[in-house]
Order: C-alpha cells, then sequence, then structure tokens
C-alpha cells in the first residue's frame, strides 16, 4: 500500500495514482484534506468558483479529513491536517508520497510519515530558478529542504530545474528518480483528425479567419504569469505582421478588466477574452491556437498548459521563468524561449516562433518532445521508488 497525503484531488495528479494501481500493481489510498475541486470551491487566482468535471475519484481509494459540504477549508493555503495520523496509521502503508513541503499540510504530512516511521517518497515542485530570495532567505530555505530531503528514502524529480535542485541539496548517496510532470493526454482531442474537426468551427465563432494567427495565453490572469507583457509584446510587432494576430485569453483573475482598457489603448487588432473553461472544453481552443504564449514573470515551476499545447501540435512560446522551458521548449523546433520581463524579447520570439505556425513538421515534432512527459512515465517512477524501498525497507536516504 503507497499512501499519498495531499491537500486535496488534482487534476493533473489523480491519473497518476490510479497508473500506478492500474499498470503496477500497487494500491494507493490518498489521504486529502478536503474535497474542493471535486466540490466547488473558489480559486483566489482565478476569481472563479468552480469543480473540476473530470473524473477525480475512481481507480483508487480516497479518504478524506473533512468535507467543504460541512465545513472543511476550500483552500489549499488554509488546510489543516486534523485526523492525518490516524488515518495514516489506519491506511498502514509501505510508503508514502509527499507532493510538496509548502503549505502548512504538506509540513504536517511530512511530521506525520516521519513520526511513524514510514519510508517517505517526495515528489514535489521544489526548484531553484522560480523565485528570487534573499540570501538569508534562501539560507534557510536550504537548510530546511536539506532536513527533509535527508529524512526521505527517494526523491523523485519532475524535469531538469527540479532534477538540479535536488542534486545540490540531497545527501550525495540519495535515491533520485525520473517522474516527469504530466498531463492525461486522454482528456483531450489531440490529434489531426480532431485538428481538422475543431478548428474551423472554434476559429468562426470567434470569428477569427485562416489567415490570422491566434496566439493563446491559457492560464490565471495574474501579474506573476505575465499577461500585460503578451499584451505589449504583440503591440510591438510590425504593423504588416500584427494586422493578422488575434490574441486569446483563456482563463480569468484579477488582470481581465485591465487587459481588456490595455488592449483597446494598444490598438490590438483582435482581442479575444474567454474565461475560465474546464479540462474537457480545451481541445477545441488548443488547436484554434497556432502559438501558446506563457511569458511568465516568476513562481512558474512548471507550466503545465505547455504540456497540454504541445500534446496538441501547438508550438509554445515561453519565457525563462517558466520551468518546463529546458525539458520541453527547443528553439526552432517545438516553440521560442524569451527573456524574462522583457517586451522587446517577447516580440523578437513572437516573430521567430511565427514562422513555425501551420506546419506539420513542427506539430509532431511538438507531440513528439512531449510524448515521455506521459502519465504512464510519471507512474513508472514512483512504482520504481515504491518497490525498491517495499524491498529494502529503507526509511531514509542516505545522511552520512
Amino acid at each position: 500500500m503507497l499512501v499519498v497525503l495531499a491537500t486535496h484531488p488534482v487534476q493533473y495528479y489523480v491519473p497518476i495514482y490510479r497508473a500506478v494501481e492500474s499498470q503496477f500493481g500497487i494500491p494507493i489510498t490518498a489521504i486529502y484534506g478536503s474535497d474542493c475541486g471535486i466540490a466547488s470551491y473558489r480559486d483566489r487566482e482565478f476569481g472563479t468558483t468552480f469543480a473540476w468535471n473530470t473524473d477525480l475519484l475512481s481507480g483508487y481509494r480516497a479518504v478524506f479529513l473533512s468535507r467543504s459540504a460541512n465545513g472543511g477549508a476550500v483552500d489549499p493555503e488554509r488546510m489543516g491536517a486534523r485526523g492525518m495520523g490516524n488515518a495514516l496509521a489506519a491506511a498502514a502503508p509501505r510508503a508514502v508520497l509527499l507532493t510538496g513541503y509548502s503549505p502548512r499540510f504538506h509540513q504536517m504530512a511530512f511530521y506525520h510519515a516521519w513520526r511513524a516511521g514510514v519510508p517517505i517518497l517526495f515528489r514535489g515542485d521544489t526548484t531553484d530558478h522560480a523565485c528570487r530570495r534573499s540570501r538569508a532567505k534562501a539560507w534557510m530555505r536550504d537548510l530546511a529542504l536539506g532536513s527533509i530531503y535527508r529524512r526521505c528514502a527517494t526523491l523523485l524529480y519532475v524535469g531538469r530545474h527540479s532534477r538540479q535542485h535536488l542534486q545540490r541539496l540531497a545527501p550525495p548517496k540519495a535515491r533520485l528518480v525520473f517522474s516527469p510532470h504530466c498531463v492525461d493526454a486522454s482528456t483531450f482531442e489531440c490529434d489531426e483528425a480532431a485538428r481538422d474537426r475543431l478548428r474551423a468551427g472554434t476559429r468562426q465563432s470567434l470569428e477569427v479567419t485562416e489567415e490570422e494567427s491566434v496566439l493563446l495565453f491559457s492560464g490565471k490572469l495574474v501579474p506573476r504569469k505575465g499577461p500585460e507583457l503578451l499584451a505589449r509584446a504583440v503591440a510591438g510587432l510590425p504593423a504588416s505582421v500584427r494586422e493578422h494576430v488575434a490574441l486569446v485569453f483563456l482563463g480569468d483573475g484579477e488582470l481581465r478588466a485591465s487587459l481588456e482598457v490595455m488592449a483597446r489603448r494598444l490598438g490590438l487588432h483582435k482581442v479575444c477574452f474567454l474565461g475560465f473553461r474546464n479540462q474537457t472544453e480545451l481541445s477545441r481552443y488548443y488547436h484554434t491556437a497556432d502559438l501558446l504564449v506563457l511569458p511568465s514573470a516568476h513562481s512558474e515551476t512548471w507550466g503545465l498548459v505547455v504540456n497540454e499545447a504541445l500534446h496538441h501540435g501547438v508550438p509554445c512560446v515561453v519565457s525563462k521563468a517558466v520551468g518546463c522551458a529546458p525539458d520541453l521548449v527547443e528553439p526552432g523546433v517545438t516553440g521560442e524561449v524569451c527573456e524574462t520581463g522583457s517586451t522587446p524579447s517577447l516580440t523578437a520570439a513572437l516573430l521567430r516562433a511565427l514562422a513555425m505556425v501551420n506546419r506539420g513538421d513542427v506539430r509532431n515534432a511538438c507531440r513528439a518532445r512531449v510524448a515521455d512527459y506521459s502519465v504512464e512515465r510519471a507512474a513508472r517512477g514512483i512504482a520504481e521508488a515504491y518497490d525498491a524501498v517495499a524491498r529494502t525497507g529503507r526509511r531514509t536516504a542516505a545522511v552520512e
């Protein structure tokens, strides 16, 4: 039995748990702090109340420490851990999988797993590139994370930045296993047949012609994601190019109203705001797009919308702050990379990437690049880590 301790069901992670159980025969129990995501909750950054419309409960066992309908927390940052110790003891796991060290719920999860003497597998979004910290804060963070890593049986890295971080802070003999960040492509319609079927009708509904290039921003309209930078970069394109570019914002958040004003002030040719869309609605918009643009300023430890776009054959333009850039975005092949926070650099990257639009070889390259960042590969990494500790009973990484 492998127990996952997590704040709430996450649509990107649940398919991995299912695959660990169905493909590798390891029983999974997830102990969640609350059921938000299955029950409707308000996401602070989206500024929207919703529940995910995909199945988040089948294929593994789920235990909830609280329910939002009964007063349980609906904000992962404030999730309580009351009852976690008893639930963990009742599950009697051979190992525990932890998915982060913040918020406090994750810290309590580490404490309960360590106190129970259960081998800990750690698969988190820990990197060094995502945020700038003062020397004092960086030192304190290194000290805390080093202490955590020394007490883990296996550390699972999700990509290159993650591996570099773990190699820097983990004990020399720590076991590192690849379990990549991924999305469940089976919930989408990714192939060329779907593109042929969905693209024209969706473009027509958006009043976009085939002669226009659609730049898609998918995500929360918040400052750290850089949507305003994208609007300014499009305004900086040569007029002969700009008049054939349509900018589509898929998502919601605090910047929506100011972005609408900015788009009018900048005189952008065509801008569409679609608001929040659930998982099963996304394929039509990815197939409508010619480029995905994610110009994040900070705190973008990965950027799973890039995985989603590449599965649909859509090349991506990202900033260097986007964690998946070295893994998934190869300049001139699957997209382009720009300097973080630089409007001229993003404008130049867009010009280079527009040369990749409507090319079958580019779409094939995009799908090939993301193929190994799959649910099956992520599950295989977790299964490998579990099997190692189940065989050896190893409880912590090598400390000496």
